[in-house]
């Protein structure tokens, strides 16, 4: 069902399901959010790297990824379209990155805080720390 998401979300653009972006799709399903430099080193020997950045471009563009601005870089992960909608935690010493539970107060409060002059079509939100390893030493 994934792949025809994928495909759908691409055709409804005018692009097409090719082998590179199925790829790069495999490569951030059912994973943390990645950096670029992460998902090329993953993709070496299957993708090209110009081929993972012009995919990715496209990805963001349509929907399909989120780009999460953790510190001074960033990192990818599929959007609330392939998996169930979350925050993240990140580590500020050792750069980790963990899903958060769903909070379905906290998802009332973003909306509620919106009021009636906005109309919400998505969020995300990075909470930055230190984790349970980091936090010990």
């Amino acid at each position: 069902m994934r792949y025809d998401d994928l495909k759908a979300l691409l055709a409804k653009n005018g692009s097409s399901m090719t082998k590179s972006r199925k790829i790069v799709f495999d490569l951030l399903l059912h994973q943390k959010p990645q950096t670029m430099q992460r998902l090329v080193e993953r993709a070496k020997d299957l993708v090209d790297r110009a081929t993972v950045y012009r995919t990715i471009e496209l990805y963001e563009e349509l929907g399909i990824v989120n780009r999460l601005n953790i510190g001074w870089k960033h990192k990818f992960e599929l959007s609330d379209v392939f998996h169930s909608h979350h925050h993240h935690f990140y580590c500020t010493k050792c750069g980790k990155t963990y899903s958060l539970p769903t909070n379905q107060i906290l998802e009332t409060m973003i909306n509620s805080a919106a009021g009636d002059d906005f109309a919400p079509r998505g969020h995300q939100l990075e909470i930055y720390g230190l984790c349970k390893t980091c936090s010990k030493s």
